[in-house]
């Protein structure tokens, strides 16, 4: 009976670290995050697009759930796309991109994820506790959408306001 438990046992952790290795890695720990957020830059003001800064980190099952819910979410998925550069910053015991966390001014700490939205010239115009956008085991789409439709550049034209 010891061995039968031990055998259990021993497949339980060989099928958690496959789980592990299997998610999807959506964040580089050695990516260079300055030139990240400079071609994110660059890339938004052509395409007169905001920038959305995920950061967090493959070890952050709330920052791939957001990943997945946006991903597999037609909506948002084209609400995201049609409006921002995506940046996925890593933080992680690798790499914790101090340095660029300190020009973003600290977003950290609100946890994992957090979004920070950057404009055309990054400037950043607004950082997201994202336990905000949460229900239940995930986020909310419709908290999500509301989220991405505040943010995104037409919100912010003045030209889409009278006065």
């Amino acid at each position: 009976m010891k061995k039968v438990f031990i055998f259990i046992a021993l497949m339980g952790v060989f099928f958690s670290v496959e789980a592990q290795n299997a998610a999807p890695k959506i964040y580089n720990p050695n990516a260079n995050a300055q030139e990240q957020l400079e071609d994110a830059i660059a890339k938004a003001k052509v395409e007169n697009k905001n920038v959305f800064i995920q950061i967090g980190g493959n070890w952050c099952v709330w920052c791939l759930r957001f990943n997945e819910l946006v991903n597999a979410d037609k909506n948002l998925n084209s609400l995201l796309n049609n409006n921002f550069v995506v940046v996925h910053l890593n933080y992680s015991k690798e790499n914790k991109n101090e340095v660029i966390l300190k020009q973003l001014e600290f977003p950290q700490r609100f946890g994992f994820p957090v979004f920070v939205i950057l404009d055309q010239n990054g400037k950043r115009i607004h950082t997201q506790n994202s336990v905000y956008l949460e229900s239940g085991d995930g986020h909310d789409a419709e908290k999500v959408s509301d989220f991405l439709k505040a943010w995104a550049p037409a919100a912010l034209d003045p030209k889409n306001y009278k006065y």
